[in-house]
């Protein structure tokens, strides 16, 4: 006997029009924009690894969760794709939502404690169009984040210069979603198909894990996600490993780094024991620690994202501009 379901038939969805949105396009930092004042000596070797692995053809693979993008990053990120400077983006499920939301309306993000309480929290309709993207990309053996792309880059988005999923379609760099089934408002949608979205979503897992092969000699940076980032990271790493080890190869030279806000102090090289709450923090001993243990290199940087993100990229684009 199944247990009883929830009926989304019932559900009451209303248009992104009668939302009151939190963020809207103001919050987006040009390239032109001057550097940060924040400095951290690790920055400039961080660029120069960056720099190393674009000129050596290995990976350069940006992690992160949708802060991020709510911090108004995106065109220097679409910047550094089109540079090179970034050959695979992975994104959570609610990366993709802010994304697809500034590109359709040039506004995102909802109060929780306004909307919660009326039960219309993430009961948005457009909002719910990428699980059609799912859909569609399903059919075309796409992983969400082509789908998505696709979907913006190719229909009418008046604001699709904004978007880092429309960008790496255009550019065919790629990026890549790895949801939780039940974290994203969507997931809330009468539309939603749950084999499309497992289906596209663990394409995607498959794609970044073709990518984390490459990273001998290259770069991950984890920007923002505590979760999503160091635990796909860390299986797809154990694949690549298994097979790089079956052809006489290694997958272990390579630099990380967090990207987070989190005081872990000076000694971040070694991981904390079980009795400090960092050791909780995966993006510590995952990314940190026990990745780079064989002969990796790994760097914290603490900050907000609106500061941190645009001194690595006005880094990297001094550091090309002296060449």
């Amino acid at each position: 006997m199944p247990f009883p379901q929830f009926d989304r038939s019932r559900l009451k969805l209303k248009p992104l029009s009668e939302r009151i949105h939190d963020l809207t396009l103001d919050v987006m930092m040009q390239p032109t924009d001057p550097a940060p004042s924040f400095e951290n000596p690790d920055l400039p070797t961080i660029a120069d690894r960056i720099l190393r692995a674009r000129e050596a053809g290995s990976a350069i693979i940006v992690m992160m969760g949708a802060h991020v993008l709510r911090k108004g990053n995106a065109l220097l990120l679409i910047d550094m794709m089109k540079r090179g400077l970034i050959s695979h983006i992975a994104l959570n499920g609610a990366g993709v939502i802010h994304d697809f939301e500034f590109a359709l309306i040039g506004a995102t993000t909802e109060s929780v404690p306004r909307y919660i309480s009326e039960g219309q929290f993430g009961l948005w309709t457009e909002t719910g169009y990428i699980n059609d993207a799912m859909v569609a990309g399903q059919r075309d053996q796409l992983g969400l984040g082509e789908a998505a792309g696709r979907m913006i880059e190719e229909g009418n988005f008046p604001y699709k210069e904004y978007s880092i999923l429309a960008a790496a379609y255009k550019l065919q760099v790629p990026i890549t979603v790895h949801v939780g089934i039940g974290q994203d408002i969507i997931h809330e949608h009468p539309n939603l198909n749950g084999a499309a979205l497992g289906d596209t979503s663990y394409r995607d897992f498959l794609i970044f894990a073709e990518s984390v092969r490459r990273l001998e000699g290259g770069v991950l940076l984890n920007i923002g996600t505590s979760v999503m980032g160091p635990e796909v990271y860390l299986k797809a790493l154990s694949m690549a490993r298994n097979v790089a080890k079956q052809e006489g190869k290694s997958v272990c030279h390579f630099t990380t780094a967090v990207f987070d806000l989190i005081d872990l102090g000076p000694n971040y090289h070694n991981e904390a024991p079980k009795t400090n709450a960092a050791y909780y923090f995966r993006p510590y001993k995952t990314i940190l620690v026990r990745t780079v243990q064989d002969g990796g290199e790994s760097f914290y940087i603490q900050g907000d994202h609106r500061v941190t993100v645009p001194s690595l990229y006005h880094q990297l684009i001094s550091k090309l501009e002296e060449k």
